[in-house]
């Protein structure tokens, strides 16, 4: 199991803006293990209540609200990683645990009980949270991501683009699974994420871009089809 807890900020910011900044990102910081040889794919399956309770909370912007989510990175992956956010202030607070391909597969059909398998703590809270709020799969959204990281107050840069999502096939290892764009495809969603405080230097990079931080959940955009009147 793991726990992050850390403040995180999102700009919107056109393709030929992130080229710049990730340029100069390249001369300061590392690139994350997955960035090595460019951007890589995440693709996430989100589970939500039966009446959608997390994305309204997100959409009416509750001070404490929560998302579960299945994560791959390689749709030949054996494992799965299991996540809970939880909004706490300006904090997110994010809890994982890595779990068997095929005990993702269960989650998807909605067999929570391959939880219970995990003697964890954290497993049998989301086993508890999912089978009493009747959770269900919800959508697929897959991005490309670059990613940079200072280790001085654990900070992470990531530039997310190409976002796509599927609100109908919920199978998260389809390596042919169909996606339809949700966000501009001339755009990218920078995010920076960090424990306490920015660096000094980071903090004049961002600086430059002149935007106030957005409000930018790719969960609302996954759900863009169903939900196109509240985004």
């Amino acid at each position: 199991m793991n726990v992050v807890l850390r403040r995180e900020e999102k700009y919107v910011i056109a393709n030929q803006e992130a080229l710049l900044y990730s340029s100069h990102l390249e001369n300061t910081l590392n690139k994350d293990e997955f960035s090595q040889n460019g951007s890589y794919m995440v693709r996430s399956l989100y589970f939500d209540t039966i009446d959608d309770k997390d994305f309204f909370d997100k959409i009416n912007e509750q001070e404490i609200r929560r998302k579960i989510r299945l994560r791959i990175y390689d749709t030949s992956a054996e494992v799965a990683k299991l996540e809970l956010k939880q909004k706490q202030g300006v904090y997110q607070k994010k809890t994982s645990i890595t779990i068997a391909r095929e005990d993702a597969c269960g989650l998807i059909s909605c067999d929570f009980s391959v939880l219970l398998k995990y003697d964890n703590p954290f497993a049998n809270e989301l086993y508890t949270i999912m089978s009493m709020e009747c959770y269900r799969p919800k959508t697929i959204v897959e991005y490309g991501r670059m990613a940079y990281m200072a280790k001085e107050n654990h900070i992470r840069l990531t530039f997310d683009h190409d976002i796509r999502a599927n609100e109908s096939n919920f199978n998260l290892f389809d390596k042919d699974l169909q996606l339809s764009p949700v966000f501009p495809m001339d755009s990218v969603v920078f995010e920076v994420k960090y424990d306490q405080f920015l660096l000094g230097y980071i903090s004049e990079m961002i600086a430059c871009i002149n935007r106030r931080p957005v409000s930018s959940s790719k969960y609302c955009m996954g759900r863009s089809m169903g939900y196109p009147l509240y985004l």
